[in-house]
């Protein structure tokens, strides 16, 4: 049980997304919750307060009567779970009940204790709602997709629970859980917020770090196969540049490729024994950009990812709520907290980075794939006969196709602002779109580096070099060739490609 006070650490997140560790309330988060409601109870009693005793939106100017607050609260909720689409998977979905839920434990939403608790409840149990993944623009935060998420804490609406789709009722019931009552303001805090965007930009993060590291791993193999020479990740080298990401890229790939006896010094066969008898050398004095530039290449790509999980993780810890009750000085804010510009802008970036992580994974793959070019291996790793076998050259076309619509993805989402809701929400942040773009963006990185693996598997055992890998690439290798056995004759690969998928999606190295 991991239990949380005012802030989620990424480590707390990752336990609670990726391996499905449950969470609690400290009792110090739980009195602070009550006291902020007790505050906005009083506060609010001869007040107008935005959302309390008003509409919505550009019908703010409108006083709701006191008979009706309850009723006002219930319709912002039924008003907007309007989703549409196919639902988000439960890994993301779980992602956003815990990005809610960081926000509420900041004790500025003027909530219940009785709504936080069944939020946590619902998390530890697995019942997820129900939640589309289209329909929020990201300005008054994701409305309508945390509208399908407050739908099931009154007890209406569809969860998946189980692994089976059910109404939210029932499965509260078989959980001995009551839908809380709406008090003051729950329906708007509830779906009023950045929680979607950011849930699922969490977990973008958590994959995308994974993925950082297989892309350098195979940046590392790469070289191994083509006996390249080490000193482009050399810590001299790097160290003339300032970039943190590139210097952590370079020092990964040192670590790695530590004990290979492929890897070669420049100094044994360049600088103190030239090779003699000709003017061409038959081994690359320098290798193509996409083997040798990998530092300068994902380096970026390492910091875009620092700076996207500083600030989602910000953002989960923050207080995306409006108006926002503040017991400390006594007042209620009115403002902009659910605007989702951090988070959309972060996405963006880090879909760009991912996008061009992707090209590297399959420009490395063609190095390998094409005869021609790389000088030492067979045509797209065939080790039957040329012209009756195909080897790997199809796996190509879909690394290739899918590299292309990852180009296209990248373009940034958050300059796409169009103004809705009687141009209240004038300018956007399109956050959720853009954190789904990226979702899709990193599963096609996985997708396309799988089949880069394959491809080096196979180019390993086309040379007979796997006695000659570090203990870090053999180590990976043996773990491919579980999954991907060696083949000479044609067999479809579409089952291998997605178990290596997979696989690497869920294994940490």
């Amino acid at each position: 049980m991991n239990t949380i006070d005012r802030t989620i650490s990424p480590e707390i997140l990752e336990k609670v997304l990726l391996d499905g560790e449950h969470i609690s309330l400290s009792k110090a988060a739980g009195e602070r919750i009550a006291a902020c409601y007790e505050f906005l109870k009083t506060f609010s009693a001869d007040k107008i307060i935005y959302g309390i005793n008003t509409g919505f939106g550009p019908m703010a100017q409108y006083r709701v009567e006191e008979r009706s607050l309850k009723a006002l609260q219930y319709n912002i909720i039924r008003s907007h779970a309007t989703g549409a689409g196919s639902p988000l998977p439960d890994l993301y979905v779980r992602a956003a009940m815990t990005a809610r839920l960081g926000t509420f434990i900041q004790a500025r939403s003027g909530v219940s204790l009785e709504m936080v608790s069944l939020l946590v409840e619902c998390i530890n149990r697995g019942i997820y709602p129900l939640i589309p993944e289209h329909g929020g623009v990201g300005a008054s935060g994701d409305l309508v997709q945390l509208a399908h998420l407050a739908l099931v804490l009154i007890g209406e609406g569809e969860v998946h629970y189980n692994n089976e789709w059910r109404p939210a009722m029932p499965v509260l019931e078989e959980n001995n859980l009551k839908p809380f009552d709406i008090h003051i303001r729950e329906g708007l805090s509830i779906t009023n917020g950045t929680s979607v965007m950011t849930g699922i930009g969490m977990i973008n993060v958590l994959y995308s770090r994974r993925l950082l590291r297989w892309a350098v791993l195979a940046s590392v193999w790469i070289n191994e196969i083509t006996s390249s020479y080490d000193d482009s990740f050399s810590a001299e080298l790097n160290a003339m540049k300032l970039h943190p990401g590139q210097r952590a890229i370079a020092l990964m790939m040192r670590e790695i490729g530590e004990g290979s006896a492929a890897l070669q010094k420049r100094e044994d066969t360049l600088y103190n024994n030239v090779e003699n008898g000709g003017n061409v050398f038959t081994h690359k004095v320098q290798p193509y950009y996409s083997i040798r530039c990998v530092p300068q290449i994902l380096g970026p790509v390492a910091d875009a990812l620092l700076n996207a999980e500083t600030v989602v993780v910000n953002e989960i810890n923050s207080v995306c709520d409006n108006p926002v009750v503040d017991p400390d000085s006594r007042n209620v804010y009115h403002g902009g907290n659910f605007h989702g510009d951090y988070i959309s802008y972060e996405m963006d970036k880090l879909k760009i980075g991912i996008a061009k992580l992707t090209m590297l994974m399959e420009r490395q793959l063609n190095y390998l794939c094409h005869d021609r070019v790389n000088g030492i291996l067979p045509a797209f790793l065939n080790m039957g006969i040329p012209g009756l076998n195909y080897g790997l050259q199809a796996t190509q076309f879909t690394a290739t196709s899918t590299t292309a619509e990852s180009q296209t993805l990248a373009m940034p989402m958050s300059i796409h602002s169009i103004p809705c809701n009687n141009d209240n929400q004038d300018i956007v942040s399109m956050g959720t779109n853009s954190a789904l773009l990226t979702k899709t963006v990193i599963e096609n990185a996985f997708q396309v580096t799988s089949i880069h693996l394959m491809a080096l598997a196979q180019a390993t055992d086309c040379l007979s070099a796997k006695n000659r890998l570090s203990p870090r690439t053999r180590e990976i290798y043996e773990q491919v060739r579980s999954i991907f056995p060696e083949f000479v004759e044609d067999v479809p690969q579409y089952p291998t490609i997605e178990s290596l998928k997979k696989h690497i999606m869920n294994t940490v190295i």
